[in-house]
């Protein structure tokens, strides 16, 4: 998903974009391409991301998570977030 469609995401559902939360979620993009999402789309960067942002940001940091797994196919209701970035890879995602 990209940048403008994570924004506009928590905008229609959390009442602002979170652009910074986004921001950070990505920022291994420009050296990873899309291995990047191994590094902090996982339940360890949520909870960084909280640590970083405050609480109200985790929820943008949840919602970035699964729009991206949804986007490549890994999402369905019942499944559930990596743990860290061993149990991403230990789950067969990037």
């Amino acid at each position: 998903m990209t940048f403008e469609l994570h924004c506009r995401e928590c905008q229609d559902k959390l009442g602002r974009p979170f652009s910074e939360v986004h921001r950070w979620f990505d920022e291994f993009f420009p050296t990873l391409t899309v291995y990047h999402r191994r590094k902090r789309h996982h339940l360890a960067g949520i909870r960084e991301c909280a640590a970083f942002f405050g609480e109200e940001a985790a929820q943008a940091a949840q919602l970035h998570v699964i729009s991206d797994l949804k986007e490549d196919g890994r999402w369905e209701s019942g499944d559930r977030i990596p743990e860290n970035e061993e149990d991403y890879l230990n789950m067969g995602l990037l």
